[in-house]
């Protein structure tokens, strides 16, 4: 057994994403439980003064990948880089983001270390000494509480808005330790050409903290400007149920559910969505949720705490009102 907890955090285009200090404080968290150090991988390009701020986070140690051909994730890449790193430092437990991205990067290392993973975690604790994860399963309606074997690195990917960002008062005096890129003798066996970015910058729904989502109801993709006006008066993202995705009425990316997105807003704003199995899988962890839906029996009002039973096209235009009036 190695000594220590590893976080890999994540950045995008050079700025670090909000699940990496998530998992800094988690990460945190966990090693001083275990009475062990804290140590943080960060991979990506022209980073290395960015990645002085996770000693704020009570961090003591970060190691850093900065070369230009990082500044895009490739799990051939990556994977390759976090393998080297963890077999040098020899760390006991891995704290990954359940990002897209990081739950692609834990599942390779779990297969190259050859070592037990739990993806999507709501929650980490110790027991004992031993690392216990809590997970959502059958669709967010129950939960699993998982303990590691005893094949070594544990690995834990952890559900973004899940967990607290904390700083510590005195930050770390450390310094920022830079590893060589390209690795030596690494022949890659793919390459990334290209990445093909949306024209507009908008807040991944995984890490946004407010979400207003349409479903079947709005009707129309000339109807969803009444969901994204509404969004935009509370500064929240815009999401989608399946069939209106499916519709066409919006593209994928935006779509919450099994399998869409998995989101943990603080909070969630269902507008003309029944609430199918699929879609609660995708937003059953979201602190506060609003319904508003025609049909009384709707299933998403079993989950939402405030519940509206009246024609959306009422309701949201009047609630925008009232929202633009006491801004």
């Amino acid at each position: 057994m190695g000594k220590g907890v590893m976080i890999v955090a994540e950045q995008q285009n050079g700025e670090i994403k909000k699940n990496s200090y998530e998992i800094a404080s988690e990460g945190k968290k966990i090693a001083d439980a275990l009475g062990v150090s804290a140590t943080l991988l960060l991979i990506g390009s022209e980073i290395k003064d960015e990645a002085q701020v996770f000693f704020e986070y009570g961090i003591s140690r970060v190691i850093v990948a900065d070369h230009t051909e990082l500044n895009d994730y490739s799990n051939e890449v990556y994977a390759s880089i976090a393998e080297i790193v963890v077999k040098e430092n020899g760390p006991s437990h891995l704290i990954v983001g359940a990002t897209a991205q990081g739950k692609d990067l834990a599942a390779t290392l779990a297969g190259r270390f050859n070592v037990g993973l739990a993806q999507d975690c709501t929650e980490l604790t110790v027991d004992s000494g031993k690392l216990i994860a809590t997970r959502p399963v059958y669709a967010g309606k129950a939960y699993a509480v998982i303990e590691f074997g005893e094949r070594y690195p544990h690995i834990a990917t952890i559900r973004p808005n899940t967990v607290s960002v904390v700083k510590v008062e005195i930050p770390i005096e450390g310094d920022v330790e830079e590893i060589s890129y390209p690795l030596n003798g690494t022949n890659y066996k793919t390459k990334l050409k290209e990445v093909i970015r949306k024209g507009d910058e908008t807040v991944d729904l995984t890490e946004a903290e407010k979400i207003v989502s349409g479903g079947r109801g709005v009707k129309s993709t000339e109807n969803f400007k009444l969901i994204e006006k509404l969004a935009a008066s509370i500064n929240a993202s815009v999401g989608a149920s399946r069939s209106a995705v499916d519709a066409g009425w919006r593209p994928f990316e935006e779509q919450v559910g099994q399998t869409g997105k998995v989101v943990s807003p603080n909070l969630y704003i269902a507008c003309g969505i029944s609430g199918a199995v699929q879609h609660l899988a995708g937003m059953s962890t979201s602190k506060t949720v609003i319904a508003i839906n025609k049909d009384p029996d709707a299933p998403i009002f079993q989950m939402a705490d405030y519940g509206v039973v009246d024609d959306l096209f009422e309701v949201v235009p009047a609630l925008i009102e009232d929202i633009e009036k006491n801004k």
